[in-house]
């Protein structure tokens, strides 16, 4: 029984801020001496990103600070207590903003199912209780949450709703991820910290799946994953004392480059696939991308809406393969019905996760 995407809608915070205006902020908190600063700046220009979005308008400001501590080196830094209460209070108003135009379409009528992902933070009773009573959900909706896996949460969550789906056709899945990842900004002067401050972002994606297309939809066809157990050190999230701490490795291109290229290969070997119009790669950063590309066979043509999707808007974890795929959905007609989607992210693990879609 077929599963479809029948809606994605997004979602970002309201404070828009450019990527210098951050490099200059992070080397203030970081009280960097001019050297140290021109590298730092130099690597947030590497990353291609234009802008970011956050919950908090501080990394735009050079003083009056809201969320951190009017300081030169913002001590006493925020803990973990104090950056989930700002998850709390901010999670769910940006969640229920990237689900404006579904609310606003009664395309919420009928949820059967609420699933939702996110890695940056956590409460009880959590966010999937607060979307059901302001969505006005059955309260008999049946909800799961899928927490703390990175970059590729959305395709676990995705998969779900496609068992849900292929078990009882007349299920309906809302599907919403949440990230808000600039809540974990980390002084460390260290490589691995200061290219995840030069990444990530926040921003809420949220998805509909149900066992009949509604107008331009996407078929849910398959979906692989991979461990590359070698990689498990060089991307992590671990929660410290004064928020999560996100460790990135320059080597991850290389191990998506070759991981990529082995899951390809055993896919080729066992499975019948299309031949694929379009790609969704995940927007990790610019070196992920590139790598993907040389695996794949791709241009930056064929790549461009992850390579948007990272100017605009930066990496916001689990959601951003969403933007990447609902940029991809709204430029599609007609005339692409019967054309495949090839999509993938990767994460902690080092996990590879990738999806095959039907335009339909």
């Amino acid at each position: 029984m077929p599963a479809y995407i029948t809606f994605i809608g997004t979602a970002v915070p309201d404070h828009t801020i450019e990527q210098s205006s951050i490099a200059e902020f992070m080397i203030r908190a970081s009280q960097l001496d001019y050297s140290e600063g021109r590298k730092l700046k130099a690597l947030y220009r590497s990353t291609k990103i234009q802008k970011r979005h956050s919950v908090l308008k501080d990394y735009g400001l050079t003083e009056n600070f809201e969320f951190y501590p009017n300081t030169p080196d913002l001590e006493p830094f925020p803990t973990v207590s104090q950056r989930m209460l700002a998850y709390r209070q901010f999670a769910l108003p940006l969640a229920l903003k990237s689900l404006q135009e579904a609310q606003n379409t009664e395309k919420l009528n009928n949820v059967t199912h609420l699933i939702t992902v996110s890695c940056t933070g956590l409460y009880a009773p959590g966010l999937d209780i607060e979307l059901v009573e302001a969505l006005q959900l059955s309260r008999q909706t049946q909800r799961t949450s899928i927490n703390f896996m990175g970059c590729y949460g959305a395709f676990n969550g995705l998969k779900m709703a496609h068992s849900i789906v292929q078990a009882d056709p007349n299920a309906k899945v809302l599907l919403v991820c949440i990230e808000l990842c600039t809540l974990h900004f980390q002084k460390k002067i260290d490589e691995n910290y200061m290219l995840s401050n030069a990444l990530f972002a926040d921003g809420a994606a949220s998805v509909i799946i149900e066992g009949q297309p509604q107008g331009l939809s996407l078929e849910m066809r398959s979906f692989y994953c991979d461990l590359l157990f070698e990689g498990r050190n060089d991307m992590a999230w671990h929660v410290g004392d004064f928020g999560f701490e996100m460790i990135l490795s320059s080597y991850i291109p290389r191990l998506v480059k070759g991981g990529l290229g082995e899951l390809m290969t055993q896919l080729q070997q066992t499975t019948a696939l299309p031949d694929f119009d379009f790609y969704a790669i995940h927007p990790g950063g610019r070196a992920i991308l590139e790598a993907a590309e040389t695996q794949l066979g791709l241009t930056p043509e064929d790549n461009r809406y992850a390579y948007e999707v990272l100017r605009d808007y930066g990496n916001m974890s689990s959601c951003t393969v969403l933007f990447v795929l609902q940029k991809l959905l709204q430029e599609r007609n007609q005339e692409d019905v019967g054309k495949h989607i090839f999509s993938c992210a990767f994460g902690p693990g080092l996990t590879l996760e990738t999806g095959i879609f039907k335009i339909v």
